[in-house]
């Protein structure tokens, strides 16, 4: 059995897929899961960013603040709640969050819809990146979306472009599990593969 903490931006792509195989291939295992809230935003302050991911870091400094909110009020278990209901709206939906979606997806979460009015409060900045100092602690070093973290062990990644079949799923975790806790195990890296395949639907085809 592990503790394992995945450490993601809900912006972040990459961390979408990660998250639905962790939790898929965990369920009902020995395992123990916890999603927690980093920040692109905050790994980025500072940096020099591109125009093409400005929108992204923005979005995640916006919703990073209502994340932080749902969490402070609700506790951590809050977090995966809103995770679920805002991810699929973003990610698999394609989706924006306005005002509307997020207090919809707020609402889809069991958590007060009026959070969504911390988009802009950034009075909420320091408990981002305190939360996010703690992903970077946990891993080591400075590192993105999504950071895993096995028994202690953290590790940048997984990184998948796609999610794996249940079977596959199982093994691959089993074998992260094993990587994670070998003693002398420090790293497994694979040049970009390209942008993650998510299965798109639209909110009416649900």
């Amino acid at each position: 059995m592990a503790e394992i903490d995945l450490y993601l931006d809900p912006v972040c792509p990459f961390a979408w897929v990660s998250s639905r195989w962790l939790l898929t291939a965990a369920d009902a295992g020995p395992h123990t899961v916890r999603l927690r809230q980093m920040s692109l935003a905050a790994l980025n302050d500072g940096h020099d960013v591109d125009a093409a991911h400005q929108p992204m870091i923005d979005r995640s400094r916006r919703l990073g603040r209502v994340f932080a909110a749902a969490t402070r009020t609700a506790g951590a278990e809050a977090f995966a709640r809103l995770y679920d209901a805002v991810g699929t709206r973003l990610h698999v939906h394609g989706g924006d969050l306005g005002p509307e979606a997020l207090a919809a997806s707020l609402t889809a979460a069991g958590l007060d819809p009026a959070l969504a009015d911390h988009v802009d409060d950034t009075g909420l900045d320091r408990d981002v990146t305190q939360r996010h100092k703690a992903s970077q602690d946990a891993l080591g070093g400075s590192g993105g979306s999504p950071i895993i973290v096995i028994d202690g062990h953290g590790f940048n990644g997984p990184v998948l472009t796609e999610s794996p079949t249940a079977q596959r799923g199982r093994d691959l975790l089993d074998a992260l599990v094993t990587a994670a806790t070998t003693p002398g195990f420090a790293a497994l890296h694979r040049p970009y593969q390209g942008p993650p395949r998510i299965e798109r639907t639209t909110e009416e085809t649900r």
